[in-house]
């Protein structure tokens, strides 16, 4: 299906999309005060169970992750918990990040799957960042040497999903990498740092390399998932999974890009990075459709906007981003930062003490193609929403 790209100038957009009185910013202390509030419920719900709380079934029912079974999103939780603990400085927070992040410690092993740089980065490598632990520094290290077995040279990227089963298997790929796998990248850098040993970080660099030659339109919009031949490393399929169709915008995808290409600068310094985040920033903040709040739809090409579910966990996982990107790039991106950061702490998206099941925000989409986790809070988006406070009240420290 052929998708109708609209888009227009950046300095157009910003007016379309802010046309309102300039932003003053969100009081950071406010909301980590809320947000401490909320999460200490989800934690009671958490410690009864015993498990991970991931987000809402359809009936409004709580969904854990499963015990003892890997879940691409276990790291979030306890994530969530660190940020609390560095913006608080309560150590009842870091109790709860120890206590939640040793239920799956055991999968730092696993090689059957490429998220242990969410899973691994954002619980032990936040408890590092925050502490030091040798322990802590030591399953990142692991985890990191289990994920690289993942990576194909002819390729030149590491294996996001394995084809011989499951929905993926009915796909007819043979090696599919997805735009989210630019996001496992940090545990890569962080290692190669922590170790000296460049191996992870050349891992890190070709696979960002590879994506940007080949997951990006003209337009800097991305595909979600390019399938390649892995005994060539060619190119066979331009697809994707959790979007509308083919050609269109998934919107996580381009917030998994831009959060991922501005890290690989961090880690590097390579202008060409910078460059590929400042596009990818231009693509979801002047595209014509997104609503005046600053919070997209799942898809950018949704058939059916204005009524079409938002992902908050996109607008979330956007405005970490851009907090981090406006430090390169001499305040370019703060209007748009304080409009999103309005928008996602307001009562439309915040939730009120004691409702949501407990957790932060509302209205995340997982995956429609899937009929999976649409219209509910996701433990990634509070994640990233925590991440952008602890990022805030740093600089205005």
């Amino acid at each position: 299906m052929k998708i109708k790209r609209k888009i227009i100038s950046a300095s157009i957009a910003v007016g379309l999309l802010f046309a309102c009185q300039p932003q003053k910013g969100i009081d950071v202390s406010k909301q980590v005060q809320l947000s401490a509030q909320q999460m200490a419920l989800l934690v009671t719900d958490a410690k009864k169970a015993n498990r991970l709380p991931r987000t809402l079934e359809a009936n409004g029912e709580m969904h854990f992750t499963h015990e003892n079974k890997f879940d691409w999103t276990e790291g979030f939780f306890p994530g969530s918990c660190w940020y609390l603990y560095g913006l608080t400085q309560n150590p009842t927070w870091k109790e709860n990040a120890i206590q939640f992040q040793n239920l799956f410690k055991e999968h730092k092993d696993i090689t059957t799957n490429h998220d242990l740089g969410f899973v691994f980065n954002c619980s032990y490598g936040n408890g590092y960042r925050m502490t030091h632990n040798e322990e802590y520094k030591q399953v990142m290290i692991d985890a990191a040497n289990a994920l690289i077995t993942r990576f194909n040279p002819k390729v030149g990227c590491i294996k996001s999903w394995d084809v011989h089963r499951g929905w993926q298997a009915e796909r007819g790929w043979k090696y599919p990498v997805i735009i989210d796998n630019m996001m496992n990248l940090e545990l890569l850098f962080e290692v190669s740092e922590l170790t000296g040993d460049e191996t992870y970080k050349n891992i890190a660099i070709s696979h960002a390399d590879t994506t940007l030659k080949n997951h990006y339109r003209k337009d800097n919009s991305s595909y979600h998932v390019i399938d390649y031949d892995p005994e060539t490393g060619a190119v066979r399929n331009r697809h994707t999974a959790q979007g509308f169709s083919h050609e269109s915008s998934w919107a996580r995808g381009q917030a998994w890009g831009l959060y991922g290409y501005t890290l690989c600068y961090r880690y590097t310094k390579d202008e060409k990075y910078l460059d590929m985040a400042k596009k990818i920033a231009q693509y979801i903040l002047s595209f014509q459709g997104t609503p005046e709040d600053g919070i997209p739809y799942w898809d950018y090409h949704a058939p059916n906007i204005p009524n079409e579910p938002k992902d908050v966990s996109a607008a979330a996982v956007t405005v970490s981003a851009l907090i981090e990107l406006n430090q390169y790039t001499n305040n370019g991106y703060k209007t748009s930062v304080d409009k999103m950061m309005t928008s996602l702490s307001s009562d439309a998206y915040f939730a009120k003490l004691g409702d949501n099941k407990h957790f932060l925000l509302k209205h995340s989409t997982g995956s429609i193609p899937h009929n999976n986790e649409i219209d509910v809070p996701l433990n990634y988006a509070d994640y990233y929403y925590l991440e952008a406070l602890y990022r805030l009240q740093n600089l205005n420290n």
